[in-house]
């Protein structure tokens, strides 16, 4: 392989991914001639993460660009938002994504996922209120609450919202996350 060769290769994969991870978001990708921005980017791609300009706040923040996706909770459907996080962005990643739920302290619904996500800039610990879609990092499983955490729970992130109907997650056994269209 030349050295023009593997050049190019080094250049073309860091913007692959790139495109790849901020596919998910409205923003546009930084511009790959830009020092800075070629070397985040060949950082986070070393790091196998994706990249993060700044830690965002938890989804109060109206200033963030959220990603609209569709939950099917046994059978009926329900809309809801992620965040505009890095968690969030790695967990829309793995989507379209159907897992069998359980119940935990009749406070959430819980799942494994595939893999553990990024938990690049996120806080520390968050409260869950009903509706939030969460991710608890010790346990790498997702959480879809329908009642409070009541407290502030160490190594847990939340990834959005259910925009509507937070009854039905009190007895959902099955879930199917996608992209909303």
């Amino acid at each position: 392989m030349t050295t023009t060769t593997r050049v190019g290769l080094a250049r073309a994969v860091p913007t692959a991914l790139l495109l790849a991870v901020t596919a998910c978001t409205d923003e546009a990708p930084p511009s790959p001639s830009s020092p800075s921005s070629a070397s985040a980017s060949s950082a986070s791609a070393a790091q196998g993460t994706p990249t993060a300009t700044a830690p965002v706040t938890p989804s109060e923040d109206k200033n963030t660009t959220a990603m609209n996706i569709r939950l099917t909770i046994d059978g009926h459907q329900v809309d809801a938002t992620l965040d505009d996080s890095a968690t969030a962005r790695d967990f829309a990643a793995l989507l379209p994504l159907t897992l069998n739920l359980s119940d935990f302290h009749q406070t959430e619904r819980i799942a494994d996922l595939p893999r553990r996500l990024s938990t690049s800039g996120a806080p520390d610990a968050a409260e869950a209120k009903p509706g939030d879609l969460a991710y608890y990092a010790p346990w790498g499983n997702l959480a879809l609450y329908y009642r409070g955490s009541g407290s502030s729970d160490a190594g847990l992130i939340i990834l959005g919202r259910v925009n509507g109907d937070t009854e039905r997650l009190a007895t959902a056994t099955k879930v199917t996350i996608e992209a909303a269209s």
